[in-house]
């Protein structure tokens, strides 16, 4: 039985080390008989939609020193240092360290530097290619596409987000070597070459992407704010068209030496960062306002019914606040319509009021609110929505108008497309395509519906409203002469410790056109800017000039506007 047992033993180590333990023991003894050097997997581009170059690289090289292998220490360090332009002291005594087999001697060196060295047949001497990224653009688009760290690893953006896809996987040649690591004479050198990453194709339209960063440096150089933003969307897609943070930074020159700096420079805040949107939540208000009214809700107010002239309301011992003082009869009796161009806050407590906290909580969950949009990018912020459970009427009152209630830019603006394209709300995508040079495309991105927020009728009836915003009320300043424009402006103020910050304010504006057949959507977010802080003066000219660049840009042509 123990004679069995001890061979039926021996047979299962023997076919786990032939069988089963065979590539790895192959594997080291191949490690101790050579010696490698990388080669470099080139890094996928990263382009817009058009094919314009975002994210490239540079050829460059590293130079490797086997000290085993080095005949001449001082005379090797003394041309080394001739040829790389280095300090032959640190050289030498890299050199005769015995620890490591193999040392960096250098990093990112040039091609004609790599010349002049191979041309002096060192003796344990090698050198490989190596990669730099580069960005064409500079700071363009610069807290979307990221960067990578100095072994071309993604850190942020989508270098990060996609780094699978980019990175590629590296190959080596192999040098026979005895058991010091000399390199034998006359042995044969075997290839293993690197698999080059595949490109990344993003939604992203540059020339919308200048117009908008253009945009964004006007206001910047106006007001002087602590940051402006905005986003383009396809209303139909939710492709991301263009996306910018004021201020930026040169990606070939990123600030990684201070890391507070970097942090605040690199944050995208339309993704990461929450705030109170104000008025323009007043879209998402009317939105169910419309819906529950067509589906026969009697709680809803129609289209025709005028809202009184009261310029507060007490809800549960707290006043809610029109901006206007309503006097010479502003914002007197005024229809859903009306209301929207005036901004009236009180309008819109009403209407969340009678809407129901359990309704209106149905529609903010369609909508996106209080979750993520699922953003292919890493980081995206839940937002603040108070739990269902735990909100009073005077909450309910404020969210209606915006307040009591944070979002990340890019949960406001598919909202708010999601309410004029018909009603459907799809995931946010910046990613087209995944690509290889040769042109196989290994993923191509599809557009994916979530949910459908309100119907088709309601969002062509607000769609209507908003163009009144833009034609009539606050919007006017986004206005294009010969173009169906809907929008609507916010103000909101600051929140610091719990209490209301003097004097600090964020305007906004998110509008679309043409508003018979939504395409384009922009949002504008400027923070706490100097001079003026009202949504109507700031923020609106800057969509205004981003619409009428992208007119441009496309060619769109005018129509009869009634």
């Amino acid at each position: 039985m123990a004679v069995t047992f001890l061979f039926c033993f021996l047979c299962a180590r023997f076919f786990y080390v032939q069988v089963l333990w065979s590539e790895e023991l192959n594997y080291r003894a191949l490690d101790q008989w050579t010696r490698e050097i990388p080669i470099v997997a080139e890094r996928g581009k990263i382009t817009d939609r058009n094919g314009v170059v975002l994210a490239d690289n540079s050829t460059a090289y590293t130079v490797f020193a086997r000290s085993n292998a080095v005949r001449d220490t001082h005379k090797t360090a003394a041309l080394l240092a001739e040829a790389l332009e280095l300090d032959a002291a640190e050289l030498t005594e890299k050199l005769t360290k015995k620890k490591a087999s193999e040392v960096t001697v250098a990093k990112k060196v040039s091609k004609d530097k790599i010349e002049k060295l191979a041309a002096l047949e060192l003796d344990g001497i090698y050198y490989a290619r190596d990669n730099v990224r580069q960005y064409p653009k500079s700071d363009a688009l610069c807290q979307i596409l990221g960067f990578t760290s100095t072994d071309n690893v993604g850190l942020t953006g989508v270098e990060k987000f996609y780094n699978e896809y980019l990175s590629g996987k590296n190959g080596e040649l192999l040098y026979e070597t005895d058991l010091i690591g000399i390199e034998i004479e006359n042995s044969v050198a075997t290839y293993l070459p690197a698999e080059n990453g595949y490109n990344v194709e993003l939604t992203i339209d540059y020339g919308i992407q200048e117009i908008v960063e253009s945009a964004l440096e006007k206001t910047a150089a106006a007001y002087n704010p602590v940051s402006a933003e905005c986003v383009v969307l396809d209303v139909n897609t939710f492709e991301i068209l263009a996306l910018a943070n004021y201020p930026s930074y040169d990606l070939n020159d990123v600030p990684r030496e201070d890391m507070q700096l970097l942090n605040a420079l690199t944050r995208n805040r339309l993704v990461c960062d929450v705030y109170e949107p104000g008025s323009t939540f007043k879209i998402i208000t009317s939105a169910i306002n419309i819906e529950e009214s067509l589906q026969g809700n009697p709680r809803a107010f129609s289209k025709n019914y005028v809202f009184p002239s009261s310029r507060t309301r007490a809800v549960d011992g707290t006043t809610v606040k029109c901006w206007s003082n309503h006097a010479n009869g502003k914002h007197s009796n005024q229809t859903l319509a009306e209301a929207l161009n005036n901004s009236c806050n009180p309008c819109f407590t009403d209407i969340a009021l009678s809407i129901g906290k359990t309704t209106f909580y149905d529609y903010l969950e369609r909508f996106g609110f209080g979750k993520r949009t699922g953003i292919d990018y890493g980081g995206e912020a839940y937002g603040l929505l108070m739990p269902e459970s735990a909100v009073r009427n005077c909450d309910l009152a404020r969210i209606g108008f915006g307040q009591t209630i944070a979002v990340s830019g890019i949960q406001l603006a598919c909202a708010t497309a999601s309410t004029v394209n018909g009603g459907y709300y799809y995931t946010p995508q910046l990613l087209k395509r995944v690509y290889a040079d040769d042109g196989y495309v290994l993923k191509a991105n599809a557009p994916t519906l979530q949910n459908r927020t309100v119907s088709a009728e309601a969002s062509t009836m607000l769609a209507e409203m908003l163009e009144g915003v833009v034609r009539d009320g606050s919007g006017k300043k986004a206005y294009v002469d010969g173009y169906r424009i809907g929008g609507k402006t916010g103000t909101a103020q600051k929140y610091e410790n719990g209490r209301i910050a003097a004097g600090k304010y964020v305007s906004s504006f998110v509008g679309f056109f043409p508003v018979d057949q939504p395409q384009y959507l922009a949002l504008v977010i400027v923070d706490e800017p100097q001079g003026a802080y009202y949504g109507s003066v700031v923020a609106a000219p800057c969509a205004g000039e981003i619409f009428q660049g992208i007119i441009s840009l496309k060619n769109i042509q005018r129509r009869n506007v009634e």
